[in-house]
């Protein structure tokens, strides 16, 4: 995502870091480095619970070291919680996406956190993650492992309807490796949570957590790699711009103050 940013001309005054905590040290590290000048809201997911707790946490985390502080070397200020709606010129969410229950709202929350040509910054899990899995899981009649995953392009379509505007797309797929099931398991447990409508409901016993890690010593382990357990993982990329906002010709038309601004500050 950060390499992607080459692509981009517009530097951000502000930009909104969406569930930071998952998003990683080392990306928003990354960023800020970019874009020094630039003020950063830390915002969790509002509807998750313990959301404040975690931005706080997020801003005790990601908070430059106190040296620089009182030097002056931290230039840009770090805020937990979301801008007001148009404050953003870039929000940037990483792995995030793909984990919320209604993405089309999420599109629609981050459009609006955004000024008129900021632009949006997002990967998520594609349908090809876990594939060996869910094959494991399929044969042995355990149901799916994780919810599905969508494509990039009915990413594409989202962000248009969203009212995003000129949306790239991208993916690409990797294979993580462990040495024992249970680091991959330790690791899968990090990652997210599956919202399968379908999944099991109750509790697994111990005489299924050793079958599974039997199954998945059996089904994954790769030659080529050593005899580790192997998965694959597909990663979806995105950007798109805000589009300046269309007054729909009708009897009566809403348009926000801000979009009146943008409107009207912009050529005819």
């Amino acid at each position: 995502m950060a390499e992607r940013l080459q692509w981009i001309r517009r530097e951000p005054q502000a930009w909104v870091h969406w569930a930071p905590l998952r998003g990683g040290r080392q990306a928003h590290r990354a960023i800020a480095q970019r874009y020094p000048q630039a003020d950063c809201w830390l915002v969790s997911d509002g509807e998750a619970p313990g959301a404040r707790e975690a931005d706080r946490t997020a801003r005790a985390q990601l908070a430059p070291p106190a040296w620089k502080r009182w030097l002056g070397a931290a230039r840009g200020a770090l805020h937990a919680g979301a801008p007001a709606d148009g404050a953003a010129q870039m929000v940037w969410a990483n792995m995030a996406l793909h984990m919320s229950a209604d993405p089309q709202a999420l599109l629609a929350h981050w459009q609006r956190l955004l000024a008129v040509d900021g632009f949006l910054m997002f990967s998520a899990l594609g349908p090809d993650t876990l594939r060996e899995l869910r094959a494991l899981y399929a044969q042995l009649g355990w149901g799916a492992p994780a919810h599905e995953f969508t494509d990039m392009h009915d990413w594409g379509d989202m962000l248009v309807h969203a009212g995003f505007a000129e949306p790239v797309m991208d993916m690409e797929r990797v294979v993580l490796t462990w040495e024992s099931p249970q680091a991959l398991l330790a690791e899968l447990r990090t990652l997210g949570t599956n919202l399968h409508q379908a999944r099991f409901a109750g509790l697994r016993g111990r005489g299924w957590r050793a079958r599974l890690e039997a199954a998945l010593t059996d089904a994954l382990a790769d030659p080529a790699q050593g005899g580790r357990l192997a998965l694959t993982f597909e990663i979806v990329y995105g950007h798109a711009f805000k589009a300046a906002p269309r007054v729909r010709v009708a009897e009566h038309s809403a348009l926000s103050l801000g979009d009146m601004r943008s409107m009207l500050a912009r050529p005819r």
